[in-house]
């Protein structure tokens, strides 16, 4: 039994292509959750920078600086890659940064926090550039009413890939501590495995992506001075594309949220619930089990009771997470906001980015979801940083800054309210004023 309808996928579109378009899902997602969730990061507050005051300050403005990076290059990228056909190419460079990058961050030790710092920047600016381009696929392979699905299951494999990075680091790690090894000695092997899984299952999914888009007519300037001159074109046009521009506010909203608990799950574990490094690594694996479960489900369930009710369920649960997260005293109350977390950031960040396909113009696919990342680095930007600094401000009241991350998750919610999916659609595929249909 095929896994998609005839339906589901786009013209010449073949189901090889989307296996090899969710495989980089499945790539880079041991990335987010072995660096930036469940090791790497308290790694670094704990043992980089010694459990010093300023350390998640510090932690969540390296990632800061990565996505304002991301912001400022990413819509410029995306309008080069439609004009050039270029997803694919741009993909292999993404790929090759980030795991050479994250590769070199098993060179961090105690007290070097300048380099962990810088490769931390650079490991997730290339994460960051590599994950929008590979979104920009997404409309090329699943026809409109099928983008839920094919999000969802892309979102669920990536899941599966966390868990595998993050199983076999956990395995490393139970076997270094039981023959008596700091965490200076194993937490940089994790690394390297985490990077070894991104190249194997990366150049898999290159191997079987296509690029589908055409290269468009363009003057003698065609580089990315003349990407930005378009992207600007297309934000002076942003009321033609209202429902996406109200999607991306929505999206820098409640992002942040969805960011800080990438970021700042495994910190707050430790630092506020007690959590032992080997008992948060099993809290993460299954965060990532309740998340791949959420990205498939609520990919069918997105397609049947619409885009937009859907999101806002989920925006709704991460609500309630914040609130139960912030108020529990025990490990066990501890586990079922994970739980609810995790069924929550699976289903949002799928519907999130099916929403974003259905609004984006078919020719300018990578272009909007660079559009769409900028919005969620500036959600990156402000969720962790605001975290970090309200921690520093109160002398680490970790439990007042996840309260106040259910605020993020609320906005979101009202900014959903304006975005009506059928007009945005009809937007996107109508001439937008002041392009030249040739």
């Amino acid at each position: 039994m095929p896994l998609f309808s005839a339906d589901a996928l786009n013209p010449g579109v073949r189901a090889r292509e989307v296996l090899g378009w969710a495989l980089y899902d499945f790539a880079n997602s041991g990335y987010t959750t072995v660096v930036l969730t469940a090791v790497f990061a308290a790694y670094f507050v704990g043992a980089v920078a010694g459990g010093e005051s300023w350390a998640t300050l510090a932690w969540t403005a390296a990632l800061s600086a990565s996505h304002l990076l991301v912001m400022l290059t990413m819509p410029g990228i995306g309008a080069w890659a439609d004009q050039h056909a270029a997803k694919r190419r741009l993909l292999a460079l993404c790929t090759l940064g980030c795991v050479l990058s994250t590769a070199a961050l098993a060179l961090v030790g105690p007290g070097a926090v300048a380099l962990g710092v810088l490769l931390v920047v650079v490991s997730n600016t290339f994460f960051a550039w590599g994950e929008s381009l590979a979104a920009a696929f997404l409309p090329e392979l699943a026809r409109p009413q099928a983008m839920g699905r094919v999000s969802g299951w892309g979102w669920s494999l990536g899941y599966v890939g966390g868990m595998l990075a993050l199983g076999l680091s956990l395995a490393w790690v139970l076997q270094a501590q039981a023959a008596g090894q700091p965490a200076s000695a194993f937490v940089p092997v994790t690394m390297l495995i985490t990077a070894g899984l991104f190249a194997v299952a990366g150049t898999a999914s290159l191997l079987l992506l296509r690029e589908h888009a055409t290269p468009r007519p363009a003057g003698p300037d065609a580089g990315l001075g003349a990407a930005w001159r378009q992207l600007g074109t297309t934000l002076r046009q942003a009321r033609h594309y209202r429902d996406f521009m109200w999607l991306l506010a929505c999206a820098a909203a409640y992002q942040g949220g969805v960011a800080v608990a990438i970021a700042l799950a495994a910190i707050y574990a430790e630092q506020v619930v007690g959590f032992q490094p080997q008992q948060t690594m099993v809290l993460i694996f299954v965060l990532n089990i309740a998340a791949m479960a959420g990205a498939f489900a609520f990919g069918y369930g997105q397609d049947r009771l619409g885009h937009k009710k859907a999101l806002a369920l989920t925006l709704l649960g991460w609500m309630a997470t914040c609130v139960l997260a912030a108020l529990t005293t025990t490990q066990a109350v501890f586990w079922w906001a994970a739980a609810i977390a995790g069924l929550c950031m699976g289903s949002s960040q799928s519907a999130g980015r099916a929403m974003a396909g259905v609004l984006a113009p078919p020719a300018q696919l990578a272009e909007f979801f660079g559009l769409w990342t900028f919005a969620t680095r500036v959600a990156s930007i402000v969720g962790p940083l605001t975290y970090g600094a309200i921690t520093w401000l109160t002398d680490g009241n970790h439990r007042l800054a996840i309260g106040s991350t259910a605020l993020l998750f609320a906005l979101g919610l009202l900014l959903l309210v304006p975005v009506d999916m059928e007009r945005g659609r009809r937007a996107a595929l109508a001439a937008p004023p002041g392009r030249n249909a040739g």
